[in-house]
């Protein structure tokens, strides 16, 4: 099947040819819309991963874009940027003036803001002491997830095999493990990504059959899970159907902080506002509604997924193979502003969710381990973690790698993701 027109200029985008990647957009976004768009801009942007984003005029008008583009996506239907459906439901979403979601030509097109992204500020403040700028992000954040909070509850309700099954958020997790023509396992970005490949890490080189048989030890604790392991078992646990028994929830499913605004108000407390439902739904599995915007919010920073070079200047990762145990040594760690928001999000959101899920007897007994195989799913799907890949280096993918173990595995000891887990047991 053909390359879609977005599926080329992302690829056009990606190799630098941006002059040729804004013609063909201009035409698109002309032909879609019916906007002529002049002074197109494509923005270069650490976060879009799977997405292309920048301005445009068309007259006297400034817009913003912004379309998510899934490899395979030319054989997919059904209406995938739905922010009606949350505007709906309460929560605080900017909305677009133009919308297509035909497969392939998924656009959206938004009035131009002034507003900085959640994402920008917050990476500003992982390396700089501004403590009113760190106080405002805080309160934002709290009152977000308050909506967010309210909106699950009024929300939550039983969900069929078929209606989980139906939701686009599995693009993000299940179907990014299996093969996309014929649902099988192994396939998709993991087989594409990892599977007979090779893996450079600061002192030591392995290939996948080597590395997907070890154990880690991550400064000092094992870990009971290999890599392998834990993609085989994530196949099962996350299939659609699977996850229909702790009900659904009207979400955005993928609320990484480049799709959120921060809207300063001068004096009223600053507020954000999500954009890019690409996700979105109304019967999203409640286990799965939170899992991205954790863990791409959190747990992916301070530079390691998205700035692999400043990950690299910043921290210091070692690796060493001694028997079938992989020792990788690391001074990564989280930042001050994503350890409050980590914490805002265990209090305000995932504790008195699955408080919820208990008292509506939707909680399944192995919910943890459930959020435990989503969490790890997020870093080696959404881009290839191996060095020389999206940016990577040696250090950068052993602490990619490491991450990913310790968001799927038990420690022999407490980490920083058994620590969350524990935060948010409904007791």
């Amino acid at each position: 099947m053909p390359r879609s027109e977005t599926a080329e200029i992302r690829a056009l985008a990606a190799a630098g040819e941006t002059g040729h990647a804004g013609e063909k957009l201009r035409a698109l976004i002309t032909r879609l819309f019916a906007l002529p768009a002049e002074n197109l801009m494509i923005n270069a942007d650490p976060y879009s991963l799977n997405s292309l984003n920048g301005f445009f005029e068309s007259g006297t008008e400034k817009f913003f874009f912004k379309f998510h583009q899934e490899e395979n996506e030319e054989a997919m239907s059904g209406e995938y940027y739905r922010a009606g459906i949350l505007a709906a439901a309460g929560l605080p979403v900017d909305m677009p003036l133009h919308v297509s979601t035909q497969p392939g030509e998924q656009i959206l097109v938004y009035r131009r803001r002034d507003d900085p992204r959640f994402a920008d500020i917050l990476s500003r403040l992982d390396t700089v002491s501004d403590p009113a700028l760190h106080e405002a992000a805080r309160a934002a954040e709290r009152g977000l997830a308050d909506r967010i909070f309210e909106t699950y509850s009024r929300t939550l309700h039983p969900v069929t095999p078929a209606q989980s099954a139906a939701e686009p958020i599995h693009r993000l997790f299940h179907h990014r493990l299996t093969d996309p023509a014929t649902g099988t396992f192994p396939g998709g970005r993991y087989a594409g990504f990892y599977i007979g490949g090779n893996f450079a890490f600061p002192g030591l080189e392995l290939a996948w059959q080597e590395l997907k048989t070890l154990r880690f030890i991550i400064n000092g604790i094992e870990y009971r899970d290999t890599l392998e392991s834990l993609f085989v078992e994530a196949a099962a646990a996350l299939h659609p159907a699977a996850l229909a028994g702790a009900g659904g929830v009207v979400a955005h499913g993928d609320a990484h902080n480049a799709n959120v605004w921060f809207q300063r108000r001068g004096g009223v407390e600053d507020a954000l506002a999500l954009f890019d439902p690409a996700f979105a739904g109304a019967h999203i599995p409640t286990l799965l509604a939170e899992v991205k915007a954790t863990f791409h919010n959190i747990f992916a920073h301070p530079f390691w997924l998205y700035d692999p070079q400043a990950a690299t200047a910043q921290f210091c990762a070692a690796a060493s193979r001694r028997g079938d145990r992989l020792h990788v040594e690391t001074d990564w760690r989280l930042s001050r502003i994503r350890e409050d928001l980590l914490a805002i999000k265990a209090a305000h959101i995932w504790r008195p969710l699955l408080r919820l899920l208990r008292a509506r007897a939707l909680l399944p007994p192995d919910w943890r381990r459930t959020v435990n195989l989503a969490l790890f799913l997020c870093p080696p799907l959404v881009m290839n973690l191996r060095a020389g890949m999206g940016g990577h280096t040696p250090a950068s993918s052993a602490i990619g790698f490491a991450a990913a173990i310790m968001a799927g595995s038990e420690p022999s000891e407490p980490d920083i993701f058994s620590d969350f887990l524990d935060r948010i047991d409904p007791g």
